[in-house]
């Protein structure tokens, strides 16, 4: 049990298949979470109890079970400090040829990107003792101009008056997003008045 206590430490957020490698059988993570040893936060995603979790343990809940998608769009402004929007779901990018994650918790918005677009911009963060992947502000900013007929138009322009007035990118890294998610004759005017 101290084992498993000690690689759910160290991992985070702990999967089943993370005790493989050290060739402990899956059910004393029953044990352990009856013992009060492990919490069991979702399907298949265990943690230390005295894991002290951050705004963004979704991010990392998400992250570990999605581990090739990229926090986005709504999620991702959040992460940033961008925007006064406070999303009920984990926004996350996906190859266009992935397979759709199935998860009850915490609730996903996928969004398919392709080529450049998907690796353009992508960070590696911790959060929660999880490596997440999370894209840029600048790209972030240039995605929801690209997707603003799901998230708003008004959310767009607020997300790029905060980057800009909170100095989290610089015009040039805004107008090369822009180019990467083919939105510049969009965000041009606005990147304009801007300066």
């Amino acid at each position: 049990m101290d084992i498993i206590v000690r690689i759910a430490r160290s991992a985070g957020i702990l999967r089943p298949r993370d005790l493989d490698e050290h060739r402990i059988p899956r059910q004393y993570l029953r044990l352990a979470v009856e013992q009060g040893r492990l919490n069991r936060i979702a399907r298949g995603l265990y943690i230390d109890p005295s894991t002290k979790s951050t705004m963004h343990h979704t991010l990392a809940t998400a992250a570990r079970r999605v581990p090739k998608g990229v926090i986005c769009l709504l999620s991702a402004l959040r992460f940033h400090g961008l925007t006064t929007q406070a999303p009920h779901e984990v926004w996350l990018a996906i190859d266009r040829k992935a397979r759709k994650p199935r998860m009850d918790h915490p609730p996903l918005r996928i969004v398919r990107f392709s080529g450049r677009s998907l690796m353009y911009g992508v960070l590696v963060r911790s959060v929660d003792g999880v490596q997440i992947h999370v894209f840029n502000a600048a790209k972030t900013v240039a995605d929801c101009f690209k997707y603003r007929n799901k998230i708003g138009l008004d959310v767009a322009l607020e997300a790029l008056r905060d980057c800009r007035r909170k100095r989290k990118a610089t015009a040039a890294e805004l107008w090369e997003a822009s180019k990467v998610c083919r939105v510049s004759r969009v965000m041009q005017p606005y990147l304009e008045s801007l300066n």
